[in-house]
């Protein structure tokens, strides 16, 4: 089925109101965000045969929504701001409303090729408690920054320590993502904490290919050449978060921890990499090596000969 038979709609969600515009269609529908206003949404979805939508990511605002639109069996394409924005330079959409723009991602929608399967929903509660990790390191690192007081930082590093222990309680009690916990920690150099990090912001995990992971974790190199000119390779986009942990991972991994790593890392500096260069190429093979096992079901085999 090509994707011009396929009938899309897009949303534009504010933190009150729902915009929604069927691709191709006059068709719209305005309705608040809120429980009884997605169950209207659903139905008038259903009635208007849509078989795909798409949402921007708003800061939050977007996921009950989609809770409620993947509960009915829809699938739904969560958008970066940044994808919306350059679809709309590349179609010469200037005006901006929240009418136009529902009707801007649905065009946006009916343009993608494949839609991936919904993440598992077991992991929105888990991706919370990250992010709550994720903020009180921040914090700890700001507080030694700026020279704070020594009990704001016990107090971060407590609280941390709580979250990360019910946080690790409450995955081990799924017996599948213990298994792929476990998987993953059986990387040289792939601490528990990192393991935990990289399932819960790359659930998909072991279903993709090496290219689909390292993109998706913006530690894919892209070329930047235009006619004689050759320019710099470099990374760009991607789930920031993620790639912070794997970059954290890498250093301590290529250094003492992994032999296939600190081979790679070594032959990159002598080739005339960067340190910083070097690490992040060493941060997307680890990735590599976690989607790898993952995929397989098979535990880490070490393999000390140059890769």
């Amino acid at each position: 089925m090509s994707n011009n038979s396929i009938i899309c709609a897009g949303i534009d969600i504010g933190k009150r109101r729902l915009d929604v515009a069927v691709c191709g269609a006059k068709a719209s529908l305005e309705v608040d965000n809120t429980s009884a206003g997605h169950e209207k949404l659903v139905t008038w979805l259903q009635r208007h045969k849509v078989e795909r939508v798409g949402v921007e990511a708003t800061g939050g605002y977007e996921q009950e929504v989609v809770r409620a639109l993947r509960r009915e069996g829809f699938p739904v394409v969560v958008f970066q701001p940044i994808q919306v924005r350059a679809y709309a330079r590349f179609r010469l959409k200037l005006a901006k409303n929240d009418k136009i723009d529902a009707s801007l991602i649905a065009a946006c929608v009916a343009s993608v090729d494949n839609v991936r399967t919904a993440p598992d929903p077991r992991f929105e509660a888990f991706a919370a408690a990250q992010t709550l990790i994720d903020q009180l390191t921040d914090d700890i690192v700001l507080y030694k920054t700026r020279l704070e007081t020594a009990r704001d930082e016990f107090s971060r590093k407590a609280q941390l320590r709580g979250v990360l222990k019910t946080l690790r309680t409450d995955m081990r009690a799924h017996t599948d993502i213990a298994a792929k916990l476990d998987l993953i920690t059986s990387v040289e150099g792939i601490a528990e904490k990192t393991a935990i990090a990289v399932l819960i912001r790359m659930p998909e995990i072991g279903t993709l290919s090496r290219e689909q992971v390292a993109a998706l974790a913006g530690l894919a190199p892209y070329d930047d050449d235009s006619g004689r000119r050759a320019g710099s390779r470099h990374i760009q986009g991607g789930r920031t978060r993620l790639r912070s942990s794997l970059y954290a991972a890498a250093l301590p991994a290529a250094f003492f921890w992994n032999p296939q790593l600190i081979t790679f890392y070594k032959r990159l500096r002598a080739n005339g990499k960067t340190h910083k260069m070097a690490l992040v190429a060493c941060a997307r093979k680890l990735l590599i090596f976690i989607n790898t096992v993952v995929a397989r079901a098979t535990p880490w085999q070490p393999k000390p000969a140059a890769i």
